[in-house]
């Protein structure tokens, strides 16, 4: 059956929240660009997130034609953690219930964002009869796996109680997409999934935003003189990012192989440096020090997307040494940008970037393999040009629409098995 409208579950991350900050990352980008593809389509997408400032309005339609982003009480309107926004979610079903009742809205299926939304979704598939598609972007077990902090003694009640709702929610989800081939493994092997319920569709690369830019052209839009080369990482600032990596491997470049560096900057984008709160970046700016590196690298802060683009295109290479990383959209972005990536052979990432080709994979939380790497690029520009030509090639694959004609199909063999089950009931009473 053709879909006409879905409700996206996206608990404690809105769409419209700035890149770079606290918690928002990959997640954010796939439902807002997930949404905006399906509107063009002609598709009703109402995406229900948490309010987390007492001035948003109800309903937010920014996001372009037949895209709404609702906003639901539960809680205090400010942020909140993931682990703080669960003692919440009853509140946020029944806020969700609330509205359509108040504006009434029929739903073909409801796609849920992480585990706090696939807690909400099946409540919703109790009240409406309507059934849902499970994406769980991180899952709890991978997370304590890589955590250093799972010691017992250490470790929040809260992975406990994550890890035996997203049990349930495997049980309760209609379908579950899984990102990558290792987080379907991951899916069988950790939360016994029926394999019959799993399809692997990554997420998407906006193809038009990014896009290989002519490097002289980044760079001067961002002030480099041309001969300036670029190393860049993007993401959240947080330990399992391993950004303390790449300090350590130009530490090591400096000391063997000081020439590479030459014209060369390390970019940090991604978290506040005007926050002495935060730990992790005054733990890295530290290092930095002391390693004697601040000449060289610059913390950026959060860039708007408009301006990744730049930095992505300008960059020599995007570096991704993260301990786990469930899929890495950055990686892909960079990729689009035309640029290769080296990042470390985990999750997403061994599953995106081709090595050798596209980019290199390396060990994790090995900085001596991270600089050979780095120095192969720096002083390479031919196989540097190869690699971007490939990585761009290669994501274009990915473009939304691509994605969404992959999507669609499975939304519409859920929803039509759940037409069929109801009428088949009301056929029996």
């Amino acid at each position: 059956m053709a879909i006409s409208r879905i409700a996206m579950v996206s608990v404690h991350t809105s769409p419209l929240a700035p890149l770079g900050g606290k918690k928002t990352g990959g997640m954010n980008v796939y439902i807002r660009e997930l949404a905006q593809e399906l509107g063009r389509r002609g598709i009703g997408v109402d995406i229900y997130t948490r309010r987390t400032a007492p001035g948003q309005p109800d309903v937010d339609t920014s996001l372009g034609e037949n895209v709404r982003v609702i906003h639901v009480f539960a809680g205090p309107a400010q942020p909140l953690d993931p682990n703080e926004v669960y003692p919440y979610l009853q509140q946020f079903a029944a806020g969700i219930i609330a509205f359509t009742t108040r504006h009434p809205a029929r739903y073909d299926l409801v796609y849920s964002h992480y585990w706090l939304s696939g807690w909400v979704a099946n409540k919703l598939k109790e009240v409406w009869n309507t059934p849902f598609i499970q994406m769980f972007h991180t899952l709890g077990h991978m997370k304590n796996r890589i955590d250093g902090s799972s010691k017992p003694s250490m470790r929040s009640m809260l992975p406990d109680t994550r890890i035996t709702l997203e049990n349930q929610i495997v049980a309760w989800a209609d379908r579950i997409i899984a990102a990558t081939p290792a987080e379907h493994a991951q899916l069988l092997w950790l939360y016994r999934a029926d394999a019959r319920k799993i399809t692997i569709v990554p997420p998407g690369v906006d193809a038009d935003r990014f896009r290989p830019i002519p490097r002289e052209e980044a760079k001067a839009r961002l002030n480099l003189s041309p001969e300036d080369q670029l190393l860049l990482f993007v993401g959240r600032i947080e330990p399992l990012k391993a950004v303390d990596t790449i300090l350590e491997a130009i530490n090591l470049i400096r000391q063997q192989q000081p020439e590479a560096l030459e014209h060369t900057q390390v970019a940090i984008i991604g978290g506040d440096p005007d926050n002495p709160a935060d730990k992790e970046l005054s733990r890295l700016r530290a290092l930095t020090e002391q390693l004697n590196l601040a000449d060289l690298v610059d913390f950026l802060g959060a860039k708007d997307h408009q301006w990744l683009a730049y930095y992505y295109a300008a960059a020599t290479t995007v570096i991704m040494p993260s301990d786990y990383e469930s899929f890495g959209m950055v990686a892909l972005e960079a990729m689009a940008s035309g640029t290769p990536v080296i990042a470390s052979g985990v999750g997403g990432l061994a599953f995106l970037v081709e090595d050798e080709r596209t980019g290199f994979l390396v060990p994790v939380r090995e900085p001596a393999a991270l600089a050979e790497r780095i120095i192969a690029l720096l002083t390479h520009p031919q196989q540097r040009e190869e690699m971007g030509q490939n990585a761009a090639e290669l994501a274009r694959t990915y473009a939304w629409s691509n994605i969404a004609d992959r999507l669609l199909p499975i939304f519409e063999d859920v929803a039509a098995r759940r037409s069929a089950s109801n009428a088949f009931s009301h056929h029996r009473h």
